[in-house]
């Protein structure tokens, strides 16, 4: 039911004065009738002021019930701008949204990041917050593959407002091995065999030897039984137990920034690609460090373009305050620690001894290792 309609009841000495009444003013009264000298009906909403006249008019008691509908429902909310605004943003924004770039999601990259070709979809006015209909994504997919080289092929496809990039790297050349080029294996340190594995050549120690640096392991040369000389490219693999020293310094009175103990936040609203401040100044920090998270907006588990990035920015300050021993012991094992991440990862480390030195100035780690790893060096044989 749309229009708002009432019921009414009506009774008294000059009740049928009241209903011609009704008709002579022209109300509209639909399901009338009379029972035990009260008179029933339905009228519509506008016309309630004319009922309650007549019935003044002629004595008559009335009462009225006003029926549920969408009218009334909605005049319950009629002072509620905020409801109305709120709707019609709702409105704006789909309509908004439905043009707009929200995501862009990249498929088949696996030696290209997704980055690089953010970037480069960028330059094609490609992002986030683009007008949908200001984008010729054929051209676009041409462009791309000219712009990047290990792209062999794009696709660009556009569903509701995510844009979909499809794409096939190119298939990389294989690297060129030179097996055909003759050649010894020879050892890169003075180590103790523990394992010999021979592909091509000849072996020259078993395990158990102890080889100084640059000898001869595995031969490229072959005498047949008739004494003839043959070249091979020399192939295999063996490992020995071999020491190596390494030395980490750090001074007591290093120039470095550290906190001040003055910490300040700021925060921006992220719309799209463009940062809203949320706060009046900023800090006067001489140096600082920053950290940056952002909180996107979700709708029904789907991340929207639109997120608060909070800063949490700590002044620092350079110092040359001394160290203490403790802390001087830190950081060097934190030295020491990725050097053996990045250059012993491939060994077994068997045993570490660790010499500790030190002055008024500095303090050393000189560490011994003893490791168990590859010794092999190729060493091409040259011909005169």
């Amino acid at each position: 039911m749309l229009r708002r309609r009432i019921r009414i009841n009506a009774e008294g000495k000059e009740l049928y004065r009241f209903i011609n009444g009704l008709h002579g003013e022209g109300v509209a009264c639909f399901g009338q009738y009379c029972r035990s000298d009260v008179f029933y009906g339905e009228i519509y909403r506008r016309d309630l002021k004319k009922v309650r006249r007549l019935a003044e008019e002629c004595g008559v008691q009335l009462k009225e019930a006003e029926y549920r509908s969408l009218m009334k429902f909605l005049s319950g909310y009629r002072h509620r701008y905020g409801i109305a605004l709120g709707v019609a943003a709702a409105f704006l924004g789909c309509i908004y949204f439905s043009q707009t770039v929200v995501t862009i999601e990249i498929q088949g990259n696996e030696r290209i990041s997704s980055d690089s070709v953010m970037s480069a979809l960028s330059e094609l006015d490609i992002r986030r917050g683009s007008r949908i209909g200001d984008l010729d994504l054929h051209y676009c997919e041409n462009e791309l593959e000219i712009m990047m080289d290990d792209i062999a092929w794009a696709g660009i496809r556009r569903t509701g407002n995510r844009i979909v990039v499809q794409i096939k790297e190119t298939v990389e050349k294989p690297e060129m091995v030179h097996e055909r080029i003759p050649c010894n294996i020879v050892a890169a340190k003075a180590a103790q065999i523990t394992a010999v594995t021979v592909h091509k050549g000849m072996a020259v120690h078993k395990a158990g030897d102890f080889v100084p640096e640059g000898a001869l392991l595995i031969s490229g040369i072959k005498q047949t039984d008739t004494g003839r000389m043959t070249l091979h490219h020399a192939a295999g693999e063996i490992t020995g137990i071999y020491e190596e020293t390494a030395v980490f310094t750090e001074k007591y009175r290093p120039l470095r920034y550290v906190p001040t103990g003055r910490v300040g936040k700021e925060r921006r609203l992220r719309l799209f690609s463009v940062d809203i401040p949320l706060f009046f100044g900023g800090n006067d920090y001489e140096n600082c460090e920053r950290d940056s998270r952002l909180k996107s907006f979700r709708i029904m588990g789907k991340e929207l373009p639109v997120g608060i990035v909070t800063d949490t920015i700590t002044e620092t300050a350079l110092t040359d305050d001394t160290l203490t021993d403790e802390e001087m012991d830190k950081m060097l094992m934190e030295k020491m620690y990725l050097y053996e991440k990045n250059f012993l990862s491939g060994c077994k480390i068997i045993k570490r001894d660790v010499k500790r030195e030190k002055n008024e100035d500095s303090m050393t780690f000189i560490t011994s290792y003893k490791l168990e790893g590859s010794i092999c060096r190729q060493k091409e044989i040259f011909i005169k």
